[in-house]
């Protein structure tokens, strides 16, 4: 079992910056791909970031202005983003797994709780 828990969400202005960040605890962080995803209103659960042996994917849409980052001493995964626009809007959650495909959400076993980012135009 992993327990995953996001922090930092929080109301920007366009062109802004967060870093969010989520602290796991359980099971060996190390072993695990982690992953950041996103959920508007009105919309399906979209993936943001994933980090996982040695590698780091990116949604075209962030790509560029996020950054995404693991302290696996400290078991934690964070993600920075830079350069924030409106349809960044979302809430947005971590994500533990172990498969390898880590832009589909069903294959992930633990997710957080999320954490609201606004940002307003």
């Amino acid at each position: 079992q992993v327990q995953l828990v996001e922090s930092g969400g929080r109301l920007v202005q366009a062109g802004g910056s967060l870093r969010l960040s989520c602290a796991a605890s359980g099971r060996t962080f190390s072993n695990y791909y982690m992953g950041w995803f996103r959920q508007a209103p009105g919309k399906e659960r979209e993936f943001v970031s994933a980090i996982g042996w040695g590698r780091t994917y990116y949604a075209d849409s962030v790509k560029g202005r996020f950054t995404i980052s693991r302290d696996n001493p400290k078991n934690t995964v964070s993600l920075q983003m830079n350069n924030l626009k409106p349809e960044d809007t979302a809430v947005y959650y971590c994500a533990a797994g172990t498969s390898s495909v880590y832009w589909n959400s069903a294959t992930y076993d633990y997710w957080g709780q999320g954490t609201q980012v606004t940002v307003s135009s």
